[in-house]
C-alpha cells in the first residue's frame, strides 16, 4: 500500500496509545513507543523493517525540530547563570558514566577493548524523549533549564569520548601507535562544522522571519530552514542535532521576538511529527533482541544509570547548584536512542574487519545496545516526568 496509508495508521494508533498511557499516568511518549512496538516487526508486523527505512525522513525531521526547540530554550543569560556549573555537570555525568560502565563491563568480560566501547557509548543521550516530556508538561524552572542544556550539549562530548575510546580499543585489539591528531580531527570537524553551519543558517533565517507576521508564513520559512539545515548537515556528515540546536540558540539570543513566533508556529505541527517519530522508534525496538542482552546488557543498564545519576549529583554538588538540580537532574538524562545506536553501528563498521575478536565485539555491541535501548527509551521519559513533577516544575 501507499506509504501515506502507514503514516495515517501511525498517527491514529499513536494517538490512541498516548491517550491510554496518559490515563495510566505515563508520559505520552511511552504510549507512542508502545504503539510502535505493537505495530512493528515484534508483534503485528504492520511496519516491516524495509518500510521503516523508507520512513527515516520523518525521524530526521522530528530530530531536527526537537534540536531547534531545545536550542530555542537556551538563552545565554540562563547559561551564564549556570556558568561553569553547566560544564562541570556535563563533564561529571559523562565521564562518571564512562568510568563506571567501563569497569562494570570489564569485570564480567575481561576484555578492555569491549569495555572501552561500551563505556564510550554510555554518555550519549536521547534529547527527543526528554524534550517532549518537558513540552508535554509545559515545564519551567531551574531543573528544566538545566535539562535542556545538558541533553542538548552532552552528545557533542559523547562523540569526542567515543573517538578517543575507539582508537584505544583498536590499539588493545591489534596494537599499533595512536595518532592524537587523527583521533580528534573527525569529531572536531563534525562538532564545529555543525555549529558554524547552524549559526550561518540561523542568522539568514532570522532576518527573513523577523519581517514576517503571518503564522502560516513563519511556519513555512521555519520548516524550510530547518530542513535545509538538516539536509546540508547529512550531506556533509555533520550532526543534524548540533546544527539545528545552533539555529535555535541563534534565535533565542539574537532574534528573541521572532523566536517566540517560530516556537508558536512549530507548536501547531509538533504533535503529529512526534507521534510518527516515536512510533517509528518503537517499531525499530525488536523485542526478540531482549534475550540477547544477557548479563552484559543488565550490567550496562545498571552501571549507566549509576554513572549518569551519580555524575549529575556530583557535578551539581561541586557546582553548588540548587538542591532541586542535585536531587532530580539525573532522572532526566537517562533516555538513550539515536546517537547511541549510531555509535554502535560505527563500532560495527570499524571493528568487524579486525579478525574474529573484532567481529565478536561488533556483534556484541550492536545487539546489546539495540536491546538496552528498548529499556532506556521507556524508563527515560518516565524518570523525566518523575523529576519535573517532584521538582514542582510541571504545569499540568
Amino acid at each position: 500500500m501507499s506509504i501515506l496509508f502507514f503514516v495515517g495508521i501511525a498517527l491514529t494508533v499513536g494517538l490512541l496509545g498516548a491517550k491510554v498511557f496518559k490515563k495510566l499516568k505515563f508520559p505520552v511518549v511511552v504510549g507512542y513507543l508502545i504503539a510502535g512496538i505493537i505495530l512493528g516487526p515484534s508483534v503485528l508486523k504492520v511496519f516491516s523493517l524495509d518500510l521503516l527505512d523508507n520512513l527515516r525522513g520523518f525521524s530526521d525531521l522530528a530530530l531536527a525540530i526537537v534540536a531547534f526547540i531545545i536550542g530555542s530554550q537556551m538563552r545565554l543569560t540562563i547559561l551564564k547563570k549556570m556558568g561553569r556549573g553547566l560544564i562541570t555537570i556535563i563533564l561529571s555525568e559523562s565521564f562518571l558514566a564512562f568510568f563506571i560502565v567501563g569497569i562494570g563491563v570489564y569485570l564480567i568480560s575481561q576484555q578492555i577493548y569491549l569495555a572501552l566501547i561500551f563505556a564510550a557509548i554510555a554518555p550519549a543521550s536521547a534529547p527527543a524523549g526528554t524534550a517532549v516530556v518537558l513540552q508535554e508538561h509545559r515545564a519551567k524552572g531551574p531543573l528544566t533549564n538545566t535539562l535542556y542544556a545538558v541533553v542538548g550539549l552532552d552528545d557533542g562530548l559523547a562523540i569526542i569520548i567515543y573517538a578517543f575510546a575507539s582508537a584505544l580499543a583498536k590499539t588493545f585489539l591489534e596494537g599499533g601507535a595512536i595518532s592524537i591528531l587523527e583521533i580528534v580531527k573527525g569529531p572536531l570537524i563534525e562538532i564545529f562544522g555543525s555549529i558554524i553551519l547552524g549559526i550561518m543558517i540561523g542568522v539568514i533565517f532570522g532576518y527573513f522571519v523577523r519581517k514576517l507576521r503571518s503564522k502560516e508564513d513563519i511556519l513555512v520559512v521555519s520548516l524550510g530552514s530547518i530542513l535545509i539545515a538538516a539536509g546540508i548537515a547529512k550531506y556533509f556528515q555533520l550532526s543534524l542535532i548540533l546544527t539545528n540546536l545552533s539555529i535555535g540558540m541563534v534565535f533565542a539570543n539574537v532574534f528573541l521576538l521572532a523566536n517566540r513566533r517560530v516556537y508558536r508556529a512549530l507548536e501547531s505541527i509538533t504533535t503529529p511529527v512526534y507521534i510518527i517519530f516515536f512510533l517509528i522508534a518503537g517499531a525499530h525496538l525488536q523485542l526478540k533482541l531482549l534475550p540477547a542482552m544477557g548479563l552484559l546488557g543488565i550490567v550496562y543498564i545498571i552501571t549507566r544509570i549509576m554513572g549518569l545519576m551519580g555524575g549529575a549529583f556530583l557535578g551539581a554538588s561541586l557546582a553548588k547548584q540548587p538542591p532541586v538540580i542535585k536531587k532530580y537532574l539525573g532522572f532526566g538524562i537517562l533516555s538513550q536512542a539515536g546517537v547511541a545506536i549510531g555509535l554502535a553501528l560505527m563500532a560495527t563498521s570499524e571493528f568487524s574487519s579486525m579478525g574474529p575478536a573484532g567481529q565478536d565485539l561488533a556483534i556484541t555491541v550492536v545487539n546489546t545496545i539495540a536491546a538496552t535501548t528498548i529499556i532506556f527509551e521507556i524508563i527515560g521519559p518516565i524518570a523525566t516526568k518523575f523529576a519535573i513533577v517532584k521538582a514542582g516544575e510541571s504545569r499540568i
